[in-house]
């Protein structure tokens, strides 16, 4: 697409504007009730399809079904990533306050470092054709460790913090309770942080790490980066709300990492594809009606076979109980 430095800015501002009504609906700590959760659930999706809905008004059908694989693609892979958050709240032992907050803050802070990581591959794919072979090696790489960590059920470690949050901490020093929403405090004559500041740092630092293989993912399927950002901003930025909304249902998502791998796996193919192209060699190149298709599929049959699976799980457990007493 042909985007106009106006509209890039007018994109920006009007994303700003919705991060900063999302922000005031939430500025007074208190629970996420699930309807709460539901109903701005619900709204972030919508938006998001009326955006891809102006996309096909203004771009024709090729950049809204990029927008849309990219989008699907994204939003499961924030799911994933959920899980790392759940861990990362109870290590801190947050509040259920003061959750969305951090949240909130920790989505603020990966848009930030989402948008220089996506500036960064464009210049990189713009001047060098061939770093779509190291991507596609990457994402290969990747949607194999991820069945592996799948296997080894890792999501229930407990969450470690990284060598950068700990240097940080031992830098300014940390406050031994929480104080409301403040992110600095005075103990002793001394200015150190805020429980609150380190779990903010810990998700936002953390949205690194996620973001090696999300971005490297979207290129896969548009190189086009309006796109690939728009589709990041919508994916992200209602991720709060998911967190609350299905954080009882996670535990639920037994075969997500393994539907992510598969296709994490097929983009890395697509991506090998077409680099072999762009490289004068005659092979079929993946199409995004295939690609959106696929990613459809791949989610829906991920999600049935994992509520199957703690349904029967949950059935076993049970009965178990049940001949025990």
């Amino acid at each position: 697409m042909n985007v106009s430095s106006t509209v890039w800015l007018l994109t920006v501002a009007v994303l700003c504007l919705l991060v900063a009504v999302d922000f005031l609906i939430g500025r007074t700590p208190h629970e996420v009730s699930l309807r709460e959760a539901g109903t701005w659930s619900v709204v972030w999706v919508l938006l998001a399809c009326l955006f891809g809905v102006g996309l096909w008004y203004f771009g024709g059908g090729g950049p809204t079904g990029e927008f849309f694989a990219g989008y699907l693609t994204e939003k499961s892979l924030s799911v994933d990533n959920l899980f790392v958050f759940v861990l990362i709240m109870a290590k801190f032992a947050v509040p259920s306050p003061y959750q969305q907050r951090v949240l909130m803050i920790g989505v603020i802070m990966a848009l930030v470092l989402r948008a220089v990581f996506i500036a960064a591959g464009a210049a990189i794919i713009s001047a060098f054709s061939w770093v779509f072979y190291l991507f596609g090696a990457f994402l290969i790489w990747t949607a194999w460790k991820l069945v592996q960590d799948a296997r080894k059920e890792q999501h229930e470690e407990e969450y470690q913090e990284n060598k950068l949050l700990k240097a940080v901490e031992r830098r300014f020093g940390v406050a031994d309770r929480y104080h409301g929403t403040k992110l600095f405090v005075t103990d002793n004559g001394k200015r150190v942080m805020t429980p609150m500041l380190v779990v903010m740092l810990a998700i936002g630092s953390t949205d690194v790490l996620f973001a090696l293989d999300s971005i490297p993912a979207i290129y896969g399927l548009t190189q086009d980066p309006y796109i690939v950002f728009t589709a990041n901003a919508f994916a992200l930025m209602g991720l709060r709300q998911l967190y609350f909304l299905i954080g009882g249902l996670l535990k639920k998502l037994v075969h997500l990492s393994y539907g992510l791998s598969v296709i994490l796996g097929f983009i890395g193919v697509k991506l090998f594809l077409h680099a072999l192209h762009e490289s004068g060699v005659h092979v079929p190149e993946i199409g995004i009606p295939f690609s959106l298709g696929f990613i459809v599929l791949v989610l829906a049959v991920t999600t049935v076979t994992s509520l199957r699976a703690a349904k029967r799980q949950e059935t076993g457990e049970r009965q178990s109980v049940q001949r025990r007493a």
